[in-house]
């Protein structure tokens, strides 16, 4: 098989390189991580290989090991072994459960981050929004999908008002996830050689939604809980699938806990940063002080006050986080001082 070749197979799972590993080397994407070792396709054949003995350094930073959507170069054996990671294009990632800040990748070389609320008890603008922190940083774009429109009588209102609460062109999709017709609105975002996330809280329909996208009863679903909305984790690791339509989808478990990475810039707060410019005072924190804007706002009704506490909850914990980050970053460098995350904002006061 020739060069172009290969590279038009490895096209049909995402690659968007125009070069091959040298010789001996093969280039497969990661479309499952088990405790046993990775699932790797190559464009025609789905097989399993093990990391390499310098992914296994305790002292190596996790995410520098491959993920769910890397590409990676595999020298042959018995089995197979991934041996380096290819360059990431996006990255989408949270910080991860615990008091030691390290950092857990979500899904690598995706274009889109398909966040999944079912419109039942799971709807929850607030937790919209923190998927959408998370995702800015990553490079791929977020899409809202609304699902089980079928259970809301008052859906066309709740879509309307999440449509005003979130910045302007943020694609929004109301879907039946049962219903193929419906999903067809998701075509765009599923073209070959595009790459997406489903991501979403246990019950909010993830694995219904893929087994449609697939045409088929692939991942196993549940019912959900009748008080709150919530499932069983149903899908129980991330795993990159082809579907029909010629895209890839990385299927995830619900995330109960998303934790901020402390690198967000939070853009999508962009109005409160501009509300706030126009304090009277440089230094004002928006509570009693003459001239706050941001309180002639919510008086006013024009920013509402859950919006504005989802904001202060985001930015304490992004701040939060890019504290821990730092002193780890210190640590790491003997003591000497660290540079604050890429695109976090210092201060929100103005010029002098």
């Amino acid at each position: 098989m020739t060069d172009v070749q290969i590279i038009e197979r490895l096209r049909r799972i995402g690659w968007r390189g125009d070069t091959l590993p040298a010789e001996g080397r093969q280039l497969a994407r990661v479309v499952a991580q088990h405790r046993a070792g990775y699932e790797l396709h190559d464009g025609e054949h789905l097989f399993g290989a093990q990391p390499a003995g310098h992914f296994l350094k305790r002292s190596l930073d996790p995410a520098e090991r491959p993920a769910v959507g890397d590409f990676v170069e595999v020298e042959p054996g018995k089995p197979p072994h991934i041996v380096q990671v290819q360059p990431r294009r996006t990255v989408l990632s949270r910080a991860a459960a615990g008091e030691r800040y390290e950092r857990q990748i979500i899904a690598t070389n995706i274009d889109y981050v398909l966040v999944l609320t079912g419109l039942d008890g799971d709807f929850n603008p607030a937790r919209i929004e923190r998927y959408l922190s998370l995702t800015e940083g990553s490079g791929a774009q977020p899409v809202v999908l609304l699902s089980k429109l079928d259970t809301r009588e008052d859906a066309t209102q709740l879509l309307a008002a999440l449509r005003a609460r979130l910045p302007e062109g943020t694609p929004i999709h109301a879907i039946n996830g049962k219903d193929a017709a419906s999903v067809e609105l998701l075509l765009p975002y599923l073209q070959p050689g595009d790459s997406a996330v489903l991501v979403g809280s246990s019950g909010a329909g993830k694995s219904t939604l893929t087994n449609t996208l697939l045409g088929t009863e692939r991942m196993a679903t549940g019912a959900v809980r009748g008080h709150d909305s919530r499932g069983r984790h149903t899908t129980t690791y991330r795993a990159l699938l082809q579907l029909p339509s010629g895209g890839c989808l990385i299927d995830t478990p619900g995330m109960r806990e998303l934790k901020l990475t402390g690198e967000e810039n939070l853009d999508l707060f962009a109005d409160i940063d501009a509300l706030a410019e126009q304090c009277r005072f440089a230094d004002c924190g928006h509570g009693s002080e003459p001239g706050c804007a941001v309180q002639a706002a919510l008086d006013s009704g024009d920013l509402s006050a859950e919006r504005w506490r989802n904001y202060l909850k985001l930015r304490d914990e992004r701040e939060e986080q890019a504290s821990t980050l730092e002193a780890k970053l210190r640590r790491q460098r003997g003591g000497r001082p660290a540079t604050r995350p890429h695109g976090h904002r210092h201060s929100r006061e103005k010029d002098q």
